[in-house]
C-alpha cells in the first residue's frame, strides 16, 4: 500500500511539517510484480508506465529529469539481474521503518545549523546508477542503491563497483544519504570551478553528516581514504587545481581501486577546518555557505584549515600539473579530420604523447552514436604504452566519429588528459 510519511516537527523547522515520501517504493513493486507475469517486451514497457512511472511523485519525475531514466532502461534492468532485485527487495521496503530517525537527524542538524531551510524528501528505486542527488530543493534518493548492504546479491554484475559501495553500507545508509543529499539542498555558490572546489561541495555533506550521527563515517571510500590518507593527500595537492574531476569522482564504473576518492579529500579538509576553529557552530555555517564558484573563497578556505601545513603556490602546481598531463599526439595511418579516407585500411593507430595505462579505459560514441564508431573489437594498447590500435571496417562514402575521454584515460603516472578528443573522417568512395 502506498505510503505518505509526514514528519510533524514544525516547532523545530519552522515549518507546518515536513514531508518524506515513499509511495515510490511500493509503486516499483507493483510494476516489478506484474513485469514477471509475461515475457512480451511491450508489455512490460506498459506495466512500467502504468505502475510506476504514472504514479510517480514529483521527486521520482525529478530523478527521471536528472539521471534520464526511462520506462526502458527499467524493464531492461528488471530483466537482467533477477537474482539482485531478490535480494534488494526487503531493504527497499525497511526504509519507512527509518522515517523516525530521519525526523531525529534533521533536528539535530537544525541545532547544528539554525538557517536550515525545510527540503522534501523523496525515496524512490532508480536505474542503478545513483544513491542520491537534489533537484530544485528535493531530496532524491535511489533506494537499490543506498540501501544494498554486503549481503546483496551482485553476483550479476560485470562491474565490482556495487560490490564496493555496498561492503561497509549497512541500512542505516539510509539516514545517511539522507542527511549528505539534504546538507546539499542548503549548499550556495553556483558550480566548482576545479577539483578542489568540487571536492569541498560534496566532502562538506559528509563531514556535517558525521557531526550529525556522533560517529565516525564508514563509507567505503571513507574507510579507504583513512589508511591510505598520506599518499591521497600528496596526489590530490598535484591535481586540485585542475579540473579532472573524474579521476577523484563520479567514477565508480572506472576507479581502479576505490571510486570518489574526492569526497574523502573534501570530508577531510572540511573535519580540519572545524578541528582548528574556535567557534565550531560559525565553522558549520561556513562550511555549508562555502561559496564553491568563487575561486578565492575555496582557496581561502583550504588556508584556513591548515590541512596542507605549507604554502600552497597554485601557479607552480598548475603549471607542474600541466606538464604532466598527456595529450592526444595524433592518428595513423591518416590524419584527424580528413575527407577522402581509404576504406582499405584495417587498422587505426591513436596516438599519445606519453606511457598511458593500459586497464580501466574506454572510447566513447559520439552524439552520432555506435553506427560511427569504426572499431570492430576490443582496441590493444602497444607494448610502449604509447599507442591504442583500433581493428576497423570501413564503408566508402561514410562519416565515422567517436571520442577519446579524459574521463578514463590516464598516463601510467595517474594524470589524465587534459581534455576530451573527437576522432572525425570521412570514407572515400570504394576503390576499384
Amino acid at each position: 500500500m502506498a505510503c505518505l510519511l509526514l514528519l510533524a516537527f514544525g516547532s523545530v523547522m519552522g515549518q507546518s511539517s515536513q514531508k518524506v515520501f515513499t509511495q515510490d517504493i511500493d509503486n516499483f513493486w507493483v510494476a516489478f510484480d506484474s513485469i514477471q507475469t509475461t515475457k512480451d517486451e511491450q508489455k512490460q514497457l506498459r506495466l512500467i508506465n502504468q505502475y510506476y512511472i504514472a504514479k510517480g511523485t514529483p521527486g521520482l519525475k525529478a530523478f527521471m529529469k536528472v539521471r534520464n531514466y526511462t520506462d526502458k532502461r527499467w524493464v531492461k534492468l528488471i530483466n537482467r539481474f533477477p537474482k539482485f532485485w531478490k535480494s534488494i527487495r526487503p531493504n527497499t521496503l525497511a526504509v519507512k521503518s527509518k522515517v523516525a530517525e530521519i525526523e531525529k537527524s534533521l533536528v539535530k542538524l537544525k541545532t547544528l545549523y539554525p538557517s536550515l531551510k525545510e527540503a522534501k524528501m523523496y525515496f524512490t528505486v532508480g536505474g542503478l546508477n545513483s544513491g542520491g542527488t537534489i533537484h530544485n530543493g528535493k531530496v532524491l534518493i535511489g533506494c537499490e542503491i543506498a540501501t544494498g548492504t554486503k549481503e546483496t546479491d551482485v553476483s550479476e554484475f560485470k562491474s565490482n563497483w556495487l560490490k564496493g559501495v555496498f561492503k561497509n553500507q549497512s541500512l542505516e545508509n539510509i539516514v545517511i544519504l539522507n542527511i549528505h543529499e539534504y546538507v546539499h539542498t542548503q549548499q550556495r555558490g553556483g558550480r566548482p570551478k576545479n577539483l578542489l572546489a568540487r571536492a569541498l561541495k560534496e566532502g562538506a555533506c559528509d563531514f556535517i553528516t558525521e557531526l550529525v550521527i556522533g560517529k565516525p563515517m564508514q563509507n567505503s571510500y571513507i574507510v579507504y581514504g583513512r589508511k591510505h590518507e598520506e599518499e591521497l593527500k600528496k596526489q590530490f595537492r598535484k591535481e586540485m587545481f585542475g579540473k579532472a574531476f573524474y579521476h577523484w569522482m563520479f567514477n565508480g564504473s572506472s576507479a581502479r581501486k576505490m571510486a570518489d576518492l574526492g569526497y574523502f579529500m573534501g570530508y577531510t579538509i572540511c573535519k580540519s577546518y572545524y578541528k582548528q576553529a574556535r567557534n565550531k557552530q560559525a565553522a558549520i555555517k561556513a562550511i555549508i555557505e562555502l561559496s564553491y564558484s568563487n575561486g578565492r573563497a575555496v582557496e581561502d578556505f583550504l588556508a584556513q584549515s591548515k590541512y596542507y601545513q605549507k604554502p600552497i603556490d597554485k601557479e607552480a602546481l598548475m603549471k607542474e600539473y600541466k606538464d604532466k598531463q598527456p595529450v592526444l599526439a595524433g592518428i595513423a595511418p591518416f590524419n584527424n579530420n580528413d575527407k577522402q579516407v581509404s576504406v582499405s585500411h584495417k587498422k587505426l593507430i591513436i596516438k599519445f604523447s606519453q606511457a598511458m595505462m593500459t586497464d580501466g579505459y574506454s572510447i566513447n560514441y559520439s552524439r552520432k552514436g555506435k553506427a560511427a564508431y569504426p572499431g570492430v573489437e576490443k582496441p590493444q594498447f602497444t607494448k610502449d604504452q604509447k599507442s591504442l590500435v583500433l581493428n576497423i571496417d570501413l564503408k566508402p562514402n561514410k562519416e565515422y566519429e567517436f571520442v577519446i575521454s579524459n574521463r578514463s584515460f590516464l598516463s601510467k603516472e595517474g594524470f589524465p588528459l587534459p581534455k576530451n578528443y573527437k576522432i572525425r573522417f570521412k570514407t572515400g568512395a570504394k576503390p576499384d
